[in-house]
């Protein structure tokens, strides 16, 4: 035979002939017409031994075993030529065990002949689901047959009737403890102890009323473990409620270099554990989750098992249920090829019994288990392997970008690697859907890893005037750089920002800075000034130029007055900025990264907590950081140490306040022909505030129902601008004519 369906053939003549063998041990066992009950059952069973004889133990190497275990019981056999005259002898003479010989063939002798056809059924290398079952869980010979009692009461109809007749009891029509030792062959007393394979693996249930003994008591077998006898093998629903597949493993996708020699590493220390018969936790740490994925997957197809997906914070809080869940999950892990991956990130480290849960899971649980978690888990006892997952890096990403594009594409190459933090398969999907333009392709990778901030940082649209111009050609770039009003000095610093941004592959990478330094290798810049001298612009104009997505964090989002909530913020923020390459805007970055003060309290110390944290993590970005603040004196000197570039952004003179009035009106509105900029110039104003004039003064010549936005205008608007800032000012200056 070959193939499932010829198994399942003789899975299901197997089991004919073991439930035809257990209704002849049952119609021997039931009471002649003469008799009305049985003997005292009491004085029988004191005679049933107590405890199973050993079995011996098997030999071999523990992880050839345990491999066997899991997988065996759910493959189809590949080498089944090989047994296909011994399983078709099997077929024969379970068929002939089970054909009527006659008046002359005694029960014992029926039931003599099944046993025998049984037994040689049983010796082929793909052997019926029970038997399996038994070997999987070690279970005697009494205990796989109280199991086929149990579990016919699903697999024949008739068969509670002739539990009651052979109980001599029409109420008992359910298999008991009594009735087993009495029916079957070798019985012992300690088949149902919690510690024995049936009670312990639940592989079957006691339905014990209150005041009946556990003898009397009725027995019935587990839904998935009649199923599995009968040929049906699925994860448990208790367990499938908790965990979902990950998905097989494709053994063709490729693994960047730094990841394979995580699998390859893994891979190894798991065989030295094992034949030193432990198995120890994986610990996958880093904050690439994809990739720990794909290595724990790669890992579990070389042990060729299937993994699951469980979230830690779904594992149950109460000790019985979660031991329950451990038990049902083990009993899956030898029924299944089942390795675990179990998803620590949502765990507050903050939540004390969440991690004793998660913990006490982790020192029961004998499986292969994948923990994933940024940072290592420190348990007291549990033997783990931690290793650290992350992303490809800046090289491994080049060396796919440039051969998925070629050599014309070599610059937007080292541009794509060193800007956007994604994983071979994201990059394969983009070359390979998006058309050869740099701009197409430079935009999917935006759209690809757009982080998602809501509640944290406020994402700044470009402006409409800009959308035309492309970053990329020269002369439109800069265009945009003309929008800027600042001193020489200013921009130049400005430049080269853009430009550090630009050139970091090469100076990373090709000149390998990268190697000698593990920590700022991101661009930090401090952006000082008085509010409206264009801070928040000049990032806009960077971002613009850099054709990338500028975020302004929000600092009432994430200042908390919970302790550890700001860290865990601003963690958060940080981390799925990185790997979006965006650029972050803290705005009043006074606010986050002021001096650290004395300690006088509980509340001093865990400010300064928050700010060393800040520190350390603006040290550690590998993105752009703007800060803007209008109190540079405030900012902790730690904290202007890290920076890279400080742009002080001054009040605007004469001549920059005549530029921007030039400027702050857009295209669309009608101005009047002798509108004076110079004299408007002369209004000690900055920018912000010169842009908010001309927007009233055109609201005011709307209202007047004027074509164009005269002089009066603005000088009104700029009047009522001074007025709401508290600056002293002449009527005599907006006086028109």
């Amino acid at each position: 035979m070959t193939g499932k369906s010829d198994w399942q053939k003789a899975n299901d003549d197997y089991l004919s002939a073991a439930l035809s063998w257990l209704q002849l041990r049952l119609e021997r066992l039931a009471p002649s017409p003469a008799q009305e009950r049985w003997e005292n059952p009491g004085i029988l069973l004191s005679k049933i031994p107590t405890v199973t004889p050993p079995k011996p133990k098997p030999k071999g190497f523990f992880l050839t075993r345990w491999m066997r275990r899991l997988f065996s019981a759910s493959s189809d056999n590949e080498d089944g030529e090989g047994n296909e005259e011994e399983a078709e002898m099997s077929e024969v003479s379970i068929t002939q065990a089970l054909l009527p010989s006659g008046d002359n063939v005694s029960v014992d002798e029926r039931i003599a002949g099944i046993s025998a056809a049984l037994l040689a059924a049983e010796q082929v290398e793909m052997p019926p689901a029970l038997v399996m079952l038994a070997r999987l869980f070690e279970l005697s010979r009494f205990e796989q047959q109280l199991l086929l009692l149990c579990a016919a009461r699903d697999l024949d109809t008739r068969h509670d009737e002739r539990c009651a007749q052979a109980q001599g009891d029409p109420h008992r029509r359910y298999p008991t403890f009594a009735l087993a030792m009495m029916a079957l062959d070798e019985p012992t007393w300690d088949a149902l102890s919690p510690e024995r394979p049936l009670r312990y693996w639940h592989l079957l249930e006691i339905q014990q009323a209150a005041g009946q003994s556990l003898t009397t008591s009725a027995l019935r077998a587990d839904e998935r473990i009649v199923n599995y006898i009968k040929g049906l093998n699925y994860l448990d629903d208790r367990v499938a409620r908790l965990i979902n597949p990950l998905g097989a493993d494709d053994e063709t996708s490729e693994l960047p270099p730094s990841q394979q020699s995580a699998v390859e590493f893994i891979g190894h220390e798991i065989e030295k554990l094992v034949a030193l018969r432990r198995l120890p936790v994986v610990q996958l740490t880093g904050r690439d989750s994809g990739g720990k994925q794909q290595v724990a997957a790669r890992v579990a197809g070389g042990f060729r098992r299937i993994l699951y997906r469980l979230p830690a914070e779904l594992l149950p809080s109460h000790t019985t249920e979660l031991e329950t869940f451990i038990r049902l999950l083990e009993r899956e892990t030898r029924l299944l090829p089942v390795a675990l991956y179990v998803d620590a990130n949502e765990i507050d480290k903050a939540s004390e019994g969440r991690g004793l849960c998660l913990h006490r899971f982790l020192m029961s649980y004998e499986g292969l288990v994948f923990l994933d978690s940024a940072e290592p888990l420190q348990a007291t006892g549990l033997q783990t392997l931690s290793v650290n997952i992350q992303k490809p890096t800046a090289k491994e990403r080049y060396a796919v970008w440039s051969g998925d594009l070629g050599d014309s594409f070599k610059g937007l190459a080292q541009h794509l690697a060193i800007q956007f933090n994604l994983d071979i398969d994201s990059i394969r999907r983009i070359t390979a859907t998006t058309e050869r333009d740099q701009r197409a392709i430079w935009q999917a990778c935006r759209a690809q890893l757009r982080p998602r901030l809501e509640g944290l940082a406020q994402h700044l649209e470009p402006r409409k005037v800009w959308d035309k111009l492309d970053p990329r050609d020269p002369k439109q770039r800069d265009e945009v750089w003309s929008y800027l009003v600042l001193p020489k000095a200013e921009k130049r610093l400005l430049r080269q920002i853009a430009a550090q941004v630009e050139h970091r592959f090469q100076v990373y990478e090709d000149w390998q800075v990268s190697s000698s330094l593990n920590r700022g290798l991101g661009i930090s810049a401090l952006f000082a000034g008085e509010s409206g001298t264009g801070k928040t612009f000049a990032a806009e104009v960077l971002a613009k130029v850099l054709d990338l997505d500028l975020y302004r964090i929000d600092l009432s989002s994430v200042i908390s007055k919970y302790i550890g909530e700001t860290e865990k913020n601003l963690r958060r923020l940080f981390d799925t900025a990185e790997d979006s390459g965006v650029i972050l805007l803290f705005d009043e970055a006074d606010a986050l990264y002021g001096k650290r003060s004395e300690v006088k309290d509980s509340h001093d110390r865990y400010a300064n907590i928050e700010i060393n944290y800040l520190l350390q993590r603006l040290e550690a970005y590998n993105g752009l950081a703007i800060l803007a603040t209008n109190l540079k004196s405030a900012l902790d000197q730690a904290f202007m140490r890290r920076l890279r570039f400080v742009v002080n952004f001054p009040f605007p003179g004469p001549a920059e306040r005549m530029e921007i009035w030039r400027k702050a009106f857009p295209e669309g509105i009608p101005l009047d022909k002798d509108l004076d900029f110079e004299r408007l110039a002369q209004l000690n104003l900055t920018g912000g505030n010169i842009h908010s004039i001309a927007i009233n003064a055109a609201f005011l010549a709307a209202e007047r129902a004027s074509p164009v936005v005269t002089l009066a205008d603005v000088l009104e608007a700029a009047r009522d601008e001074l007025r709401k800032l508290d600056k002293q000012f002449s009527e005599a200056d907006f006086r028109v004519g």
